[in-house]
């Protein structure tokens, strides 16, 4: 499949020329490369139909009449807020509690144990949540974490869940979920660590100790300072290009603890330097050797 990169060429014949506004190629470029350089995520010229169709809502909300006019905003400094909400929209959260139920089983029945067991001699626990959407991940992390030691937020366990987009993040940190989002929580851990209210199901006291959520770039700046017994990055590089998957990963290796585990979505694969450093330990699970 080919991908939309910085440097492309561009022509000006409109790609939606019966639409209600005009979309050219060079709109559609000038788009992509912002996105691409804002986010890491290369945008395939067959999205041309998607980048239309979620973006003219934002010109109508913004009173414009064309796209060429959403570029030149989005392009200038007081289009920085604007270029968040194009990213938003132009990514699809999708998400469940325990999706990929395998990873779960992994991490409750080999990795967590030990590492709790060093817990509550005083040791430390640190867990990545790496591109965390709506919070389903990292609180399902939490709710394996709480299943097998209530106490875990007594101790020094924690859980970083990281994503670019403010949205979700704000998202997560409300931790209210309505009845099909929790549907597949098992019904002892939903009794235990959610509370009703009239805005939906609110996580526990507990669990909100152990998950901190924060807004960050993958292709950015990472502030952390120091390193992950696991890293959950699942169906994420999926939106990258090779050059920027193997990038990222590399990163990852950085802090990634010695025999730490990574955690990969089931339509990715490890390529580069990096993949010489992790043991396939399970599906789409990797041991750092």
């Amino acid at each position: 499949m080919s991908r939309i990169l910085p440097g492309a060429s561009a022509q000006s014949e409109p790609l939606q020329p019966t639409g209600e506004f005009e979309l050219t190629q060079k709109d559609f470029l000038r788009i992509a490369k912002i996105l691409y350089e804002d986010s890491g995520i290369a945008l395939p010229d067959s999205k041309m139909a998607l980048v239309y169709s979620r973006l003219a809502k934002r010109l109508r909300a913004l009173g414009m009449q064309s796209f060429r006019q959403y570029c030149e905003h989005v392009s200038g400094a007081e289009g920085a807020g604007e270029r968040m909400t194009m990213l938003a929209a132009l990514t699809t959260n999708v998400t469940h509690f325990f999706r990929e139920m395998h990873h779960f089983d992994h991490l409750r029945t080999e990795f967590l144990p030990p590492l709790l067991e060093s817990a509550r001699r005083g040791g430390r626990v640190r867990i990545w949540s790496a591109g965390c959407s709506n919070g389903h991940e990292p609180y399902s992390i939490a709710l394996t974490v709480l299943g097998l030691m209530p106490d875990a937020a007594n101790h020094d366990v924690r859980i970083l869940a990281s994503d670019i987009d403010p949205n979700v993040v704000a998202f997560g940190r409300a931790g209210v979920y309505d009845d099909a989002a929790i549907q597949p929580v098992p019904a002892e851990l939903r009794r235990r660590w959610f509370s009703r209210t009239a805005a939906g199901h609110s996580v526990s006291d507990e669990m909100r100790a152990l998950v901190s959520f924060r807004e960050l770039n993958l292709i950015g700046d990472w502030p952390m300072r120091n390193g992950f017994q696991a890293i959950f990055c699942r169906n994420v590089t999926i939106y990258f290009d090779e050059p920027t998957r193997q990038k990222i990963w590399g990163r990852f290796m950085k802090h990634l603890e010695p025999s730490g585990v990574l955690y990969i979505g089931h339509s990715e694969r490890l390529t580069g330097p990096a993949a010489n450093q992790l043991s396939l330990v399970g599906t789409t699970t990797y041991r750092r050797t």
